[in-house]
């Protein structure tokens, strides 16, 4: 079904935008929405009005409905219209989100972000979407307004190029800066992808309000499959221990019992985050390496996911 976006070309990967919701934008872009208006989807036929464009004429059925009633009679197709899609990237720039960075050999979760932004950041454009983006940084938050084509420069030479992970440790809840700031911007139908570790996950308070907007909310888990969706077998071993924050380093030895607590804690922490978005109503993306080709089919079966559950596909 989605074959075409995996075998996309190694320069640009993209993945389908599938919308629960139809979107409300800017005309014309690559998903359906709520209105009608020039488009490929046809919502019914209606008897022409003068004004009526010839190519929304339905000639097979106003040749039928001449021929039933004895004089010429013309019907139109109503159709959807195609709305630019809005998509917004949420950044988490705590500091445990730079950890693991090479040479070590796990998850290195800020080049898997940045695996993640920029396919998001390709797939809007391929859309004929506008790409934003917004991130809670030690100075306070950085907000770049949906644009056109411009997308790429977001990552490339824009103010998200130079990173860095210094943010709150409820980074996460610059989600509610966007609806007390940026309404207009983020209309109703706009995609936000909040990319975390979500090891501080906001309250359920704050994906509520994100939902009341009618925003098409996509949590993208970040979490590296050794140390924090599990943990090793590291029982009679010192292992030196980093805080993110202060850079301080520890050594700790643990019991085969406390590595048994630990990796319980973890893998239930990760079930129940994962059933937490569920129950909320939130198809997550799980990304668990940043190699570009891992983090594409991540959000490839998050789209098939949600297509075969009924979505708006782009």
């Amino acid at each position: 079904m989605f074959g075409s976006e995996v075998s996309a070309s190694a320069l640009e990967p993209t993945f389908p935008l599938v919308a629960r919701h139809r979107v409300l934008g800017a005309a014309f872009g690559g998903l359906r929405s709520g209105r009608r208006g020039f488009g490929s989807d046809v919502i019914g036929s209606r008897p022409y009005r003068p004004g009526d464009t010839i190519h929304a004429i339905d000639w097979g059925a106003s040749a039928r409905l001449s021929t039933a009633t004895g004089s010429d009679e013309f019907v139109v197709r109503e159709r959807f219209a195609e709305e630019a899609p809005r998509v917004i990237l949420l950044l988490d720039r705590r500091p445990a989100m730079a950890l693991y960075s090479a040479p070590w050999p796990w998850l290195d979760k800020s080049a898997a972000q940045r695996a993640a932004a920029r396919l998001i950041i390709e797939s809007g454009l391929r859309s004929q979407g506008l790409v934003g983006a917004l991130e809670l940084a030690g100075d306070g938050p950085r907000w770049v307004p949906p644009q056109t084509r411009a997308g790429r420069w977001l990552l490339d030479s824009g103010p998200l190029a130079a990173v860095r992970f210094d943010g709150l440790e409820d980074s996460v809840s610059a989600l509610e800066h966007l609806w007390v700031w940026n309404r207009r911007a983020v209309p109703p139908g706009s995609f936000v992808f909040v990319c975390s570790d979500f090891l501080s996950p906001p309250p359920d308070a704050t994906w509520l309000v994100a939902l009341e907007q009618r925003w098409d909310v996509v949590p993208v888990v970040i979490q590296d499959p050794v140390w924090e969706a599990g943990f090793p077998d590291i029982s009679g071993v010192t292992v030196p221990f980093s805080d993110p924050r202060t850079g301080a380093i520890i050594e700790v030895r643990l019991s085969r019992r406390e590595v048994q607590e630990r990796r319980r804690a973890n893998e239930e922490r990760r079930e129940a985050l994962v059933d937490g978005l569920a129950r909320i109503g939130l198809d997550p993306v799980l990304v668990s390496s940043e190699d570009p080709q891992d983090v594409l089919r991540a959000f490839v079966a998050w789209a098939e996911l949600r297509f075969f559950a009924g979505g708006l596909r782009s």
